[in-house]
């Protein structure tokens, strides 16, 4: 009987829901362990084995360790592919090529801008760092003009690779509710009819929102 795969780190970091949510997409078994990053767990000798850079997520099954979020959901997709959503990461080389390339423009083009406002405007405040007014403007900008190609996109295809709920759509669920739901700047999303339209949807999910209540009870 298969074990069940663990996951370190606290619900609340984007980077360890994005690998929650893709667990429960495929419904994987999965135990998540507590990291208390403000003891610096995240940084002991027995934690760096399993994550060499200090950070969560850190991922084990069985015998293997992986780190770095969305090669851990790529490595759920293939590896328990006969498992829950069959489709997350495609059906055939078509499909993960596009799915593919909106992981590589949400990892590079979306990420850097939404995860520095996600820090700036949700984290900054309660950690009583000064926030960077000139950063969030700029950061603000970027992702504007990222957010108007997907609602050009998204006046196409219900999804961001096609007509289907993939990885590429799932790993933008961590700092897109951070930025609607707790900061000013969800108008940059609802502002947008294609946009708001997917959000609504993707964020609707069950998976996604059992990631919620984890995070609410932690």
């Amino acid at each position: 009987m298969a074990t069940a795969v663990k996951v370190y780190g606290p619900p609340i970091s984007t980077a360890v829901s994005r690998v929650l949510v893709c667990l429960l997409e495929k419904d994987v078994e999965f135990q998540l362990i507590s990291v208390n990053m403000s003891k610096g767990e995240h940084k002991k000798p027995d934690f760096l084995k399993i994550q060499p850079f200090g950070q969560v997520p850190a991922f084990e099954d069985e015998d293997i360790s992986l780190f770095e979020s969305r090669a851990i959901c790529r490595y759920v997709c293939e590896k328990y592919a006969d498992k829950g959503n069959r489709g997350l990461y495609g059906t055939n080389p078509l499909a993960k090529a596009s799915i593919d390339q909106w992981l590589e423009a949400e990892g590079q083009s979306f990420n850097p801008p939404t995860s520095t406002l996600v820090f700036q405007l949700a984290f900054a405040p309660k950690m009583k760092i000064k926030q960077d007014q000139g950063l969030i403007k700029q950061s603000e900008g970027k992702l504007a003009k990222v957010l108007d190609v997907y609602d050009k996109r998204l006046g196409e295809t219900q999804f961001l690779a096609g007509h289907d709920f993939s990885l590429a759509d799932l790993s933008h669920l961590p700092n897109t509710q951070y930025l609607v739901g707790a900061t000013e700047k969800g108008e940059l999303f609802t502002s947008r009819k294609n946009v708001a339209r997917w959000w609504a949807e993707i964020s609707s999910r069950d998976s996604w929102k059992k990631v919620l209540d984890m995070q609410k009870s932690v």
